[in-house]
């Protein structure tokens, strides 16, 4: 199920009519959203999507656990069972993907305002404490940041990995075929398991960056 879809509903009249961030930054000011909430808000929902794929993606290991379990009269149906599966994991892959696109450019365009508005503080302490702090929660991000697109660079091979079985199973609906590709499971579950590991190591520093994020 997705989460936090409405973080960027009210953009919606505002870039059909300008076509830019800049007017739907205007529109979440409006209701008392800056930046740096939006920011939190998505970074959250990064977290969900998260784990929504960590699901997805067992679920659809487990469904090949089964493919290599039945008999050769059901594996027609277990093939429409991890076709659904799988194009479930793409989607969900895909929806990840779009989130950590507007984590960046929200970051982005936060990071670039608080630069500039550091030059208009005119006092040298508080700007240097502004600074600082900005140093610090950058610092935070890139952390996150490099966990993130880890777990990004790591969905494509697993994805490919369920395709084959899916593609597979299509052509060759009988179990002497089947069976003959069970030792395949262990490489594919290494790779869901890496893919686990990172994706629960992005959530953490995901956490870290958030108590981090100015209030």
């Amino acid at each position: 199920m997705k989460n936090n879809r409405w973080v960027w509903f009210p953009c919606l009249v505002a870039f059909a009519l300008a076509g830019c961030s800049t007017v739907c930054y205007s529109v979440w000011e409006t209701l008392g959203k800056e930046k740096r909430d939006l920011l939190r808000d998505n970074v959250k929902a990064v977290q969900a999507d998260q784990e929504d794929v960590s699901e997805q993606f067992e679920s659809t290991l487990e469904r090949i656990r089964v493919v290599y379990g039945v008999d050769g009269g059901e594996l027609e149906e277990e093939y429409d069972r991890l076709k659904k599966d799988y194009d479930r994991s793409v989607t969900r892959a895909d929806d990840l993907r779009d989130r950590i696109d507007t984590v960046e450019e929200i970051a982005g365009d936060l990071f670039a305002e608080w630069e500039q508005e550091i030059g208009e503080i005119s006092d040298a302490q508080l700007q240097q404490r502004s600074r600082s702090q900005l140093q610090a929660t950058q610092e935070r991000y890139r952390n996150f940041e490099q966990a993130l697109l880890k777990t990004e660079k790591g969905l494509d091979p697993v994805l490919v990995r369920f395709k084959d079985q899916v593609l597979f199973l299509k052509h060759n609906l009988n179990a002497q075929a089947i069976g003959s590709l069970e030792t395949e499971v262990r490489d594919i579950q290494r790779d869901v398991d890496s893919l686990l590991g990172d994706l629960r190591a992005s959530i953490r520093e995901a956490d870290r960056f958030i108590q981090g994020l100015p209030s």
